[in-house]
């Protein structure tokens, strides 16, 4: 239980989706210390009343819910993480421990180093977790499991500092991953920004032809939904990811039209084959799951029907052999017909018994590899 004595008071600023699940992730797995919210009073009532929080300050009185802390999250967007940096450092204690939970590092980083007084340690964190929904309400003590939470140090830091910080993290059911601010948001830009940024020319390409014929949109079928999802995404969220990370995201923008150029090339040498087969062998190379877990999954895919009570016919058959779900994924689904569930479990034994058991109960069901 070490990591949960190592930060007796933790202080959350912002408790928001984020905020708020990581207060009630902790709560939910035996944290013993003082949970202290910082928001405004009606988002800390909730927080109190749910249980994410022992106790909570307005923002404007955060020097005093920091006094006293061991450890301090900045829960909030990118520019006031920012702002935080740059004004907390003399309502901190000596020692005291910082971190964040922004979707860029760089920028945040070399921000503590700057404006942090040498006495406090501050380690950057992007918990690669989130919803559609906003704020605590949508706070969830599960949010976490099985998700990475990436930790780049600012500067070196005592190696129990560290670990301690390391374990409060996987207490939320996240799995940590170390790596430095710089690498982060490389990688960051490559496997989400880019996707992001992909999205958006493509459903402004399909619009554009839409004018043209009205025929463009009404056949957009799955594949151009599937990468086009993300284009809805509001750009308040992206607002703060673009301006600390531009120069990343336009390299592999042009990285992304030298490698368009290449397949436009490869089609008028009918090379397109081996292009192909290269990008589904690479595809295969992605963790099986969906959520960036480093433990390996066990997969099957379920053919559920369109009526009352298939969920709780799967889900109650599992736990009658007391078999649990890692994950749960909807793949596809069609109104009044029904679609296709992934299901991930922990091993080859549990997802063996798995399908022996709803193949057993009626169930259309599969190995995913």
């Amino acid at each position: 239980m070490e990591e949960k004595l190592a930060f007796k008071e933790i202080a959350i600023v912002g408790v928001g989706l984020i905020g708020g699940s990581l207060g009630l992730a902790l709560k939910r797995k035996g944290y013993q210390g003082v949970l202290t919210g910082v928001d405004n009073q009606e988002v800390l009532a909730l927080a109190r009343q749910r249980g994410a929080i022992d106790k909570g300050f307005e923002t404007a009185d955060i020097a005093d819910a920091l006094a006293t802390a061991d450890l301090v999250f900045l829960c909030t967007p990118v520019a006031n993480i920012l702002h935080h940096l740059q004004t907390i450092g003399s309502c901190v204690r000596p020692g005291t421990l910082i971190t964040d939970v922004g979707s860029t590092k760089r920028r945040i980083v070399e921000t503590a180093n700057i404006h942090l007084p040498s006495q406090c340690d501050f380690i950057g964190g992007h918990p690669m977790a989130g919803s559609e929904f906003k704020g605590m309400e949508a706070a969830d003590a599960f949010l976490f499991e099985n998700t990475t939470w990436v930790l780049t140090p600012a500067k070196p830091m005592r190696e129990e500092r560290r670990k301690a910080i390391g374990e409060l993290v996987e207490m939320t059911g996240a799995l940590v991953l170390l790596i430095s601010p710089h690498l982060h948001d490389e990688i960051a830009a490559a496997v989400s920004h880019l996707p992001q940024m992909a999205a958006i020319a493509l459903m402004s390409l399909a619009a554009q032809r839409q004018s043209e014929s009205s025929h463009f949109l009404k056949m957009a079928a799955g594949g151009f939904r599937d990468m086009t999802r993300i284009a809805s995404s509001p750009f308040s969220v992206w607002e703060d990811i673009i301006t600390t990370n531009a120069d990343m995201i336009g390299s592999y923008i042009d990285a992304y039209i030298e490698e368009l150029k290449r397949v436009k090339t490869a089609l008028d040498k009918k090379e397109m084959r081996g292009i192909f087969d290269q990008s589904a062998r690479n595809r295969l190379s992605i963790p099986r799951d969906t959520r960036g877990f480093f433990r390996p999954h066990f997969d099957i895919s379920v053919v559920v029907q369109d009526r009352p009570g298939m969920l709780a016919t799967i889900a109650g058959a599992l736990l009658e052999k007391n078999i649990n779900i890692k994950d749960i994924e909807i793949l596809k689904i069609r109104e009044n017909e029904g679609g296709t569930m992934r299901l991930a479990f922990a091993s080859e034994v549990d997802r063996e018994m798995a399908l022996a058991l709803l193949k057993s109960r009626g169930l259309e069901c599969r190995k995913r590899e």
